[in-house]
């Protein structure tokens, strides 16, 4: 007699390249009721159908919800293509540069990723950040459920640690790399740090600005000057009183999980504006 706890059932894996009613609009629904069917994590739907300029549309975007992660996500019924890596590339490129402050990552979607076009998306991967993920779907009886498979991940790469010597530069190198104005928000942190301990200094290096007191870095908080803003990073455990705090002021923030810090935008004018806030940032990473 069969155990009816552990009874087999068959099923069938269909195509929806094919299928006369589930189609690519079924797919995106499932997804975006439920993300953490693809195995990256906690994901916040941002949009569907997003449009590019001069660019069509992106299927989906989402954001990982304990970080600045946002994930760029193409979907390609039957086999993978040319076409579509490009388009999901070019999707990627136009979100991060259009919203600088977050971290991106491309994310491809597709019933049949074969070995070769799996070949060619790993040449990418480590510089562009790309995910390429095979969704399978079965048929049970007269019910449908989906299979992701992570065929390839993304390669990351290492973060500078602190106790490593990253290539030392100079004020002029930010001067033009950002501009002078948004130096000047550094310069107004600093202040503020200075008022903590006045012995730390400001550290100048290729990928961003940190602290160094008596010759040692001590990056409890670092900056990356950008363009038109600047990003301050303090080194702090997430605390929701706190980030209470920070959404009641109106500061541009988020955290990143996998660096342990927060990532404050801020813009001209945006630290004096927050000055009590940011001083209990630094009073709370340099205690840390």
């Amino acid at each position: 007699m069969t155990d009816q706890k552990h009874e087999y059932v068959t099923h069938e894996i269909i195509s929806l390249k094919e299928h006369s009613v589930l189609n690519e609009k079924w797919l995106q629904k499932v997804i975006a009721d439920d993300p953490t069917i693809l195995g990256l994590g906690e994901l916040i739907l941002k949009d569907k159908e997003r449009t590019q300029p001069r660019a069509g549309r992106l299927d989906m975007l989402f954001q990982d919800a304990e970080s600045i992660t946002r994930y760029e996500v193409e979907i390609q019924l039957g086999k993978s293509d040319e076409s579509h890596l490009m388009r999901t590339l070019e999707y990627w490129d136009i979100e991060r540069k259009r919203y600088p402050q977050y971290e991106h990552v491309a994310v491809l979607i597709a019933e049949d990723i074969t070995s070769r076009f799996l070949n060619v998306i790993s040449l990418f991967n480590g510089v562009i950040p790309i995910i390429a993920i095979q969704a399978h779907t079965i048929k049970i009886g007269d019910k449908f459920t989906l299979v992701f498979t992570r065929v390839l991940d993304q390669m990351r790469l290492g973060l500078v640690d602190e106790d490593e010597t990253p290539e030392t530069t100079d004020r002029t190198y930010w001067e033009k790399r950002a501009t002078s104005a948004t130096l000047k928000l550094v310069d107004e942190v600093y202040e503020m740090i200075k008022e903590v301990d006045p012995e730390l200094g400001l550290n100048y290096n290729k990928y961003y600005i940190g602290l160094t007191k008596d010759g040692r870095t001590n990056n409890f908080i670092d900056f990356r000057p950008k363009k038109q803003f600047m990003h301050m990073d303090p080194k702090i455990e997430k605390d929701s009183a706190l980030e209470e705090k920070m959404e009641e002021s109106g500061m541009d923030f988020n955290y990143n999980s996998r660096g342990g810090r927060y990532r404050i935008t801020l813009h001209k004018g945006d630290v004096q504006k927050h000055s009590v806030i940011i001083k209990e940032l630094i009073n709370q990473a340099h205690t840390k």
